[in-house]
């Protein structure tokens, strides 16, 4: 038996296929756009300035996403694979534990100098255009502090210590740094010098791991390999 021809509604529809790549292309070069020139630019970057850089009038950006709300997100979306290209690494600690907290402060804020001005709008957006909850950045922060949660559990479980304080610390070591790093770059009056920042960085890091992990009965040496401490690491 032949098999019958494709309705019309089977039939794979070469304009909307054409169209569905023409409309990734112009988001790719939206958001492209839109990362360049707000690490750029120390003022407000409005849609017009995202638009003339991509090359575009102003109403096509608007055709690509339901508002600036929208085109925000995906802009910080995109600064947020930036920033975990650079951090990803280092949350699959190597070395010692002291090296692994070294390593992670110093991409962090290596990123951070690089790109103030990105770091910047996933904290608070644009002035014009403030962020509010925004739900890619909540949700980085909770991945991260998840991944630190499963480190730790790890060593206290191979050590054969209850794993309960494990997401509390990692939540807390992760909010300490989101929140010192903020409030570090959203003080224009600070003093403090981003070599000193990584250094109370590290120490506090340190002294909340170490003081939290010995409350549970367990004493880490800064300098012991984190593979002896955490083999699956």
């Amino acid at each position: 038996m032949t098999e019958e021809p494709p309705t019309g509604a089977e039939r794979p529809d070469g304009r909307a296929t054409r169209w569905a790549g023409h409309k990734a292309e112009r988001r790719e070069l939206i958001l492209t756009a839109a990362v360049e020139v707000i690490g750029e630019s120390a003022e407000d970057v409005g849609v017009q300035a995202i638009a003339r850089r991509a090359g575009i009038p102003r109403s096509v950006v608007y055709r690509h996403f339901s508002g600036r709300g929208d085109l925000d997100e995906q802009i910080r979306e995109r600064i947020i694979g930036m920033l975990l290209e650079t951090i990803s690494p280092t949350l699959t600690p190597r070395g010692t534990v002291r090296e692994a907290i070294d390593d992670a402060v110093s991409a962090y804020l290596r990123w951070i100098v690089e790109s103030p001005r990105l770091h910047q709008f996933l904290g608070v957006g644009s002035a014009s255009h403030r962020t509010v909850g925004s739900r890619v950045v909540t949700g980085t922060k909770t991945a991260i502090a998840v991944r630190l949660s499963d480190l730790i559990a790890g060593v206290l479980e191979g050590l054969g210590k209850p794993t309960d304080i494990a997401e509390t610390l990692a939540f807390g070591v992760t909010g300490l740094v989101d929140s010192a790093v903020n409030r570090w770059l959203g003080n224009p009056a600070s003093t403090l010098t981003i070599d000193r920042l990584g250094e109370f960085l590290r120490v506090a890091i340190w002294q909340v791991l170490d003081g939290t992990m010995r409350e549970a009965g367990v004493a880490i040496d800064p300098d012991a390999p984190v593979s002896e401490l955490a083999p699956t690491a």
